[in-house]
């Protein structure tokens, strides 16, 4: 160690190591929101580079090139991917099938989705894996009311730890490699690393991700915010609640399914209704779910129906023709997902063609695609299911008037179209109003595919990989050109842009390099063991302030020179750096923990808790699997 060249502290490192101070103060404190604390500090950087003396703090030409670094493209391109693979509705079923197996149980969803993710993290950039999958979580969020701050965080921060699996899964582990080539000239011929196969770190990135896992599975209730982002608003309003709040209807929806011999087939799905109080809003048959069927159809069994009614009238009918009635919903769940499907309320208009007409006559829910749940006319509500302050009406037979409030059961796209029409005044709102285009999705995954063979197969510039499926997207219409734009998370680029100068001002300055050695003079004479956790613990420090691969290229011929000064593997030292840049959870300087703070409403401090006990596992477990495998 004696033999490294030392470094002065200078004026310079006195106000970047200042500058640090600050940002950090102003990150945890939250004073200004984040992104503007960002500009601030770029601001800053920018205007004390004009004093005398202070030149070298950053290059005034080239501060905003962060702007147009490859970090800050392909976080641009990624999420215009992932909103094109949204668009079509894609990322839809990959939630249901989530569901599916991991049902509406936190402690089931957590590790499908985290595991998922991290897997496939360690072959791509993880800050895209965690882009691709935040629709799919807000879905899953939306459908199973778990709140979307306690799955949003164990993703992103397994999408970090799966960047360890593979030398491919993280731009320090790709770089490590170069760094051994050039640390291997001054090395004598025993002690020379050896370079890393793609798969040499699996091991511990896949203890690192269980260890993620298990930490949020046995802490999260304590670690997690609770309760932020999942009101489960925005997407219109749910059947059940908001029935009972506003109609006095108090109605579920429940499904049963119709064996081949009961006595309900060939019965009209509009007596079925009226006879018994209830309203069937969907049926399958033969493989095929309709929402829109007419109400003069006959029942065909063997079926299921999706069943809108009261508990105990419900369990009455299927007791009477030999229905099962199962306890949630199953092939129904998908239509009745609140991101897909609600109540709406319409209003019509007092010169539509539909006032004199009934339902029944205008085959409202075939021609409309909506299910005619109650009028409101005046202080009267009529409906198919009986509340507490009328009975049940044939409201298939009751004629329009001017002025009645619609309340039916609708998917929003259905609800979108008829906001065209001028027979209706939508007062519905809060629901998603951007129309799905499953009829792009081979569009939407051959670009996708693109993207990721040239990212996986080629040298080419991952900015440039990730631009290419977001172009093409966009020139297939599977997204426009502004909701390309819409779907960029600007606060989120600003953020890592406006943070680029002062990472690196802190290595252009040296400031790197002496904070590096006087901690290694600190350790000096320390076991190896020590030394090691001390170079972790640097790296880990490091990757916070400035980009992982500056810290990287900084630190791994600091870590060779002092494996060899102590006697300890050069291989292993150079291998704990890499893999301790990803240890990047205290505060959201990451890029992934940058993309998930807006929508999951994280503060800084919701990262200092759980992100602190993280890093904490972190540093153990790696350098535990380090020492065991090396």
């Amino acid at each position: 160690m004696n033999s490294v060249e030392q470094v002065a502290f200078t004026f310079e490192m006195g106000v970047v190591c200042a500058l640090l101070a600050f940002t950090v103060f102003l990150f945890v404190s939250e004073i200004v929101r984040i992104d503007l604390s960002a500009i601030l500090v770029l601001v800053i950087v920018g205007l004390l580079s004009y004093a005398p003396g202070l030149e070298n703090l950053a290059d005034v030409t080239k501060l905003f090139d962060g702007f147009a670094s490859n970090a800050v493209i392909s976080i641009i391109a990624v999420m215009i991917v992932g909103a094109g693979l949204d668009k079509t509705g894609i990322m839809n079923k990959v939630a249901a099938v989530i569901l599916k197996y991991g049902g509406t149980a936190e402690s089931r969803v957590l590790p499908i989705v985290s595991g998922t993710v991290g897997v496939i993290s360690s072959f791509m950039q993880n800050v895209g894996a965690a882009a691709l999958f935040l629709p799919v979580v807000s879905r899953i969020s939306s459908r199973s009311g778990i709140p979307l701050s306690r799955l949003l965080m164990p993703m992103g921060f397994c999408a970090i730890l799966g960047g360890t699996m593979t030398m491919v899964g993280s731009s320090p582990l790709i770089l490590l490699n170069d760094l051994i080539l050039t640390a291997n000239d001054g090395l004598p011929e025993g002690q020379k690393i050896p370079p890393f196969g793609l798969f040499s770190v699996t091991p511990i990135g896949a203890a690192l991700i269980l260890t993620g896992i298990a930490y949020f599975l046995l802490l999260g209730r304590w670690v997690l915010p609770g309760g932020i982002g999942s009101d489960n608003t925005g997407t219109g309003h749910g059947t059940q609640d908001y029935l009972k709040r506003v109609y006095g209807l108090k109605a579920d929806v429940f499904e049963v399914i119709v064996p081949a011999e009961s006595p309900l087939v060939g019965q009209v799905l509009a007596d079925i209704n009226h006879e018994n109080h209830l309203y069937i809003i969907s049926t399958f048959y033969r493989g095929k779910t309709s929402m829109v069927q007419v109400l003069t159809a006959e029942i065909a069994a063997p079926c299921r129906l999706a069943i809108i009614g009261r508990r105990w009238v419900v369990e009455e009918f299927a007791q009477k023709f030999g229905l099962t009635v199962l306890p949630e919903l199953d092939i129904f769940v998908e239509e009745f997902a609140p991101t897909n499907a609600g109540i709406a309320e319409v209003v019509v208009t007092p010169d539509s063609k539909l006032i004199g007409k009934c339902p029944r006559e205008l085959l409202f829910r075939k021609t409309y695609g909506m299910s005619l749940l109650a009028i409101h006319r005046g202080e009267e509500t009529l409906s198919h299911v009986e509340s507490d302050t009328h009975e049940s009406t044939q409201i298939g037979l009751e004629k329009f008037n001017a002025g009645d409030m619609l309340v039916a059961h609708t998917r929003w796209d259905n609800l979108m179209r008829i906001k065209r029409d001028p027979d209706f005044v939508v007062v519905t709102t809060d629901f998603p109003q951007d129309e799905l285009r499953p009829q792009k999705v081979g569009w939407a995954l051959g670009f996708f595919a693109i993207s990721l063979s040239l990212i996986l197969f080629t040298d080419v510039r991952l900015s440039l990989c990730l631009l290419t499926g977001a172009a093409g997207m966009m020139l297939a219409r599977v997204l426009s050109v502004d909701e390309a734009y819409r779907a960029v998370g600007w606060n989120t680029v600003f953020l890592l842009a406006c943070l680029i100068p002062l990472g690196q001002a802190v290595q252009n300055t040296g400031t790197a390099a002496w904070i590096a050695q006087q901690i290694m003079v600190i350790l000096d004479g320390w076991p190896i063991w020590a030394l090691q956790a001390g170079v972790a613990i640097l790296a880990t420090a490091f990757s916070l302030v400035m980009s992982n691969v500056g810290a990287t290229v900084l630190l791994v011929p600091l870590a060779v020179s002092i494996a060899v000064a102590a006697g300890g593997s050069p291989a292993v030292f150079a291998l704990t750096v890499a893999i301790s840049t990803s240890n990047s959870f205290i505060i959201p300087t990451h890029q992934v923990n940058a993309l998930i703070m807006g929508p999951a409403g994280y503060k800084v401090m919701d990262f200092v808790r759980s992100g602190g006990v993280m890093t904490i596992l972190f540093l153990v477990v790696s350098l535990g699997m380090l020492n065991l495998i090396y």
